[in-house]
């Protein structure tokens, strides 16, 4: 029986949004499947592909639950979660500080509430601490988020006809407003604010960037996944977590990419192998 489990989400297509269309998630969750079953020893048993209609706030939600339940009744000793979509912003509701701002993630059935995001069907980073923060510290758990974490950091080549940006501004103008004078902390403040939570956290840019749906050799795909997983193939995973991030970095600037990948997680980590 396998130790490990592994969540990969891919969402392109948004049921109440259908002009927020994306083209490459959904081969971003295919990519990164294969990734793990070719080079880190993953059976098809041990990962969950959640695609478009699949993708909803509750599936995803109940998938990671059943995999944090797994790692602390002993059954897994590596996870992984991926995750590509549009990301965006919504107020913080549970700091002393009122200017600031919690980093979220869109499901298939993102909707809206009043003039801001519907919180039953958006994923925000205090729910993903809240479970990671769950994960004994002898399990690896390794997240991949191929989102946008701001609008803040658009440039004119993020919109070259091949590439979108994964980005979803908030549903109306008043709630737009009400971002503008907030101040994200990003991710790493969030899903790192405690010993107990330390996953390894790739994130496809910072947190005042944007990153790109592109197509690239004849297909579309997330900048960031189709780098990592071409560069992590080529070097047959002979490369440390650090000296992957350079090498994606690089191939993302070569691109003309304004996205800079971030990799949060202790020296240790850095030094080691993905996966291991």
């Amino acid at each position: 029986m396998s130790n490990k489990y592994a969540l990969c989400v891919g969402i392109n297509q948004f049921k109440n949004y259908p002009a927020a269309t994306l083209r490459g998630c959904v081969n971003d969750a295919e990519d990164m499947a294969s990734l793990l079953k070719d080079l880190f020893g993953y059976r098809d048993g041990d990962i969950l592909k959640l695609t478009d209609r699949q993708a909803t706030k509750t599936r995803i939600m109940a998938a990671l639950r059943k995999m944090v339940d797994g790692a602390q009744e002993g059954r897994y000793a590596s996870l992984v979660f991926s995750f590509s979509s549009h990301g965006t912003q919504v107020p913080d509701l549970d700091e002393d500080e009122s200017d600031k701002a919690d980093e979220a993630f869109c499901p298939h059935d993102l909707a809206q509430a009043g003039p801001g995001w519907d919180r039953d069907h958006l994923i925000v980073d205090d729910e993903l601490h809240a479970l990671f923060a769950r994960v004994p510290p002898e399990v690896r758990l390794e997240v991949y988020l191929d989102t946008c974490h701001s609008g803040t950091g658009l440039k004119g080549v993020d919109l070259l006809l091949d590439r979108k940006v994964r980005y979803l501004p908030p549903p109306s103008l008043a709630a737009f407003r009400d971002m503008e004078r907030r101040l994200a902390r990003g991710l790493g403040g969030k899903l790192f604010r405690d010993e107990a939570a330390r996953p390894v956290l790739w994130a496809a840019c910072r947190a005042d960037q944007t990153s790109a749906d592109a197509g690239i050799d004849g297909g579309w795909h997330g900048a960031f996944t189709y780098f990592f997983c071409r560069e992590l193939r080529k070097a047959a995973n002979g490369l440390s977590r650090a000296g992957l991030l350079k090498q994606v970095r690089q191939d993302l600037a070569a691109g003309q990419y304004s996205q800079v990948p971030q990799l949060e997680c202790d020296a240790a980590a850095r030094k080691g192998k993905p996966h291991t």
